[in-house]
């Protein structure tokens, strides 16, 4: 049995440690997504953050998971003293299809007070301090990265 190879994972920015989750496209991923993120969220002290968290990282695997044909889902948080950053990424296409033409104009105005799907993507803007969307670039053509970002308002680092 040959030893596991690391795999590098990119200096957190923010300072704090970095984190990454690889999971299989299937209807736990956005559970398992759930409980990865409460512990490490609990583990690093930020009790305060795990709600918000929760439901922002179920909502954006889900729609990984719904939306996309993606074999697998990635989920990377970096967490320091004062603030989580969490992004989700596919290779199921762009933002375009994997959340039916949103961009930063979040698709709200078409979602009904009765309907059940469309309003995930306002409701990570209203919890996150900031949040957005991005691509693989070139490395990775074809990948879509959402994050979100939670803290306390007014804190910079």
């Amino acid at each position: 049995m040959s030893a596991a190879t690391p795999t590098p994972v990119q200096p957190n920015p923010l300072g704090g440690e970095s984190y990454r989750l690889i999971l299989p496209n299937t209807a736990a991923a956005p559970r398992i997504a759930r409980d990865f993120l409460t512990s490490l969220l609990h583990l690093s002290r930020h009790p305060g953050l795990v709600d918000d968290a929760r439901l922002c990282v179920t909502e954006l695997v889900t729609n990984a998971h719904c939306h996309t044909r993606t074999p697998r889902i990635g989920v990377h948080v970096a967490v320091n003293r004062k603030r989580v950053t969490v992004a989700v990424s596919d290779d199921g296409g762009p933002v375009r299809e994997a959340f039916g033409m949103l961009g930063t104009a979040i698709a709200t105005a078409t979602a009904g007070p009765e309907e059940e799907h469309g309003r995930g993507l306002a409701l990570v803007e209203s919890l996150a301090l900031a949040w957005g969307t991005g691509s693989g670039g070139e490395r990775h053509p074809g990948r879509t990265v959402v994050w979100f970002t939670l803290g306390r308002p007014g804190v910079t680092t």
